[in-house]
């Protein structure tokens, strides 16, 4: 027993620290993704919201979410530890999408209540033993709960905000806005690919015994299967489509194709796992184009990688797994969707009346590295070499 719950706990805090390295991957996608003028503020944005998350989290959201009682089978603090950062990783996908025109103090002040209450209470129906979880609803691993409530908190600050400048001509038409270096995009994704076997991995909640450690190896054999046929898929596309291979729709299908297989990545074999990746692969790229054209400006395709594929995943479940039906998905789904949507609505629309979220047009034509950190990134290298971004027909 004590040799059990000793693993456990090493296995919880390892998978923590694997989810955690995410954040290191998700501040380099969003830094190769924005322009040059904004990376310093989008570094220390990501750092900043990552602190945030874990105080708020501590002090409030997990007590919300679970409660601090007795685990027997591995220490409440790794417990803590693992959810914590799923909670920093939920509001990571919101940085990448308002990138670039929302102040940075203010984004900061919705982090602290996204964190404290509205991501735990969310959490709490599911994960936290609540009525979903009663009802039937089946995430396994937060491809709703975590991701699908990032992007719905990622839609409100978008609508609220409005298109960063430049983006659209004056008909409406979207433009792509270039990228500062192409190479952390592809570096961010990487690191993100890496941190989700913890994410997955973690999820099963117990590495002791041999069912335990067979589901955690094919966990990962799956995960990594999604991700990479999410990539190839993804490239496929943009070829047949566009003509050449896009970078960040390429990066944005492996992501896609994790976000599906999150929801359920234990009960599918690994060869129904390449099918479930190419779909999240195969919908980003269309989904990404639709949305922009929608004048619906995400600045990194946050809410195509993580909502649109998390809505795909959780509704793919119930055809393997039959403790899942589709109706209780899909009002997982509404319930989730809708609260965070309209919470997180709510809390940017007061915070734009009082304080301000977008940061004026001075400072948004100047850089936010200026106006937000007193400091401007010099690059010593060609940016003819570094550029990337959308490309839509």
């Amino acid at each position: 027993m004590e040799l059990a719950y000793s693993l456990n706990t090493f296995y919880f805090l390892l998978s923590g620290v694997l989810v955690m390295w995410m954040a290191a991957g998700f501040t380099m996608l969003e830094a190769g993704s924005v322009r040059s003028k904004n990376v310093i503020e989008i570094l220390l944005k990501n750092v900043a919201l990552y602190s945030v998350a874990s105080l708020t989290f501590l002090i409030v959201g997990y007590s919300i979410m679970y409660g601090w009682g007795d685990i027997t089978t591995h220490s409440v603090y790794a417990d803590f530890f693992f959810q914590v950062v799923f909670v920093a990783t939920a509001m990571s996908v919101v940085s990448g999408a308002v990138a670039e025109r929302k102040k940075l103090w203010t984004f900061l002040l919705f982090a602290a209540i996204f964190t404290a209450i509205i991501y735990p209470i969310q959490g709490s129906w599911s994960w936290g033993g609540g009525w979903l979880s009663e009802r039937g609803f089946f995430d396994f691993a937060g491809a709703g709960i975590v991701h699908m409530a990032g992007a719905m908190a990622a839609l409100a600050g978008v609508l609220i905000l409005g298109p960063r400048k430049g983006k659209y001509a004056k008909d409406g038409t979207p433009k792509p806005i270039h990228g500062s270096n192409a190479a952390q995009v592809a570096l961010g994704t990487l690191i993100l690919w890496m941190g989700w076997f913890g994410f997955n991995g973690g999820s099963q909640l117990a590495i002791s015994g041999i069912e335990n450690a067979d589901a955690v190896a094919k966990i990962f054999v799956n995960t990594n299967t999604a991700a990479a046929a999410g990539l190839i898929t993804a490239m496929i596309v943009c070829k047949l489509w566009l003509g050449k291979t896009a970078l960040n729709a390429s990066m944005n299908g492996a992501l896609a194709g994790l976000v599906v297989i999150t929801a359920d990545p234990l009960t599918p074999a690994p060869q129904i796992a390449i099918i479930y990746g190419a779909l999240g692969g195969l919908i980003v790229p269309f989904a990404m184009s639709y949305i922009e054209k929608l004048g619906i400006d995400d600045a990194v395709g946050a809410i195509s990688v993580h909502g649109v594929a998390g809505i795909v995943g959780l509704m793919l479940v119930p055809i393997l797994n039959v403790d899942a039906s589709f109706l209780e998905q899909a009002i997982g789904i509404s319930v989730i969707g809708g609260f965070v949507f309209g919470t997180s609505y709510l809390v940017w629309l007061v915070l734009d009346k009082t304080v301000g979220i977008r940061v004026g047009e001075q400072e948004e034509v100047g850089g936010s590295d200026m106006w937000e950190a007193g400091e401007k990134l010099k690059l010593n290298y060609k940016k003819s070499t570094l550029r990337c971004a959308f490309f839509w027909p």
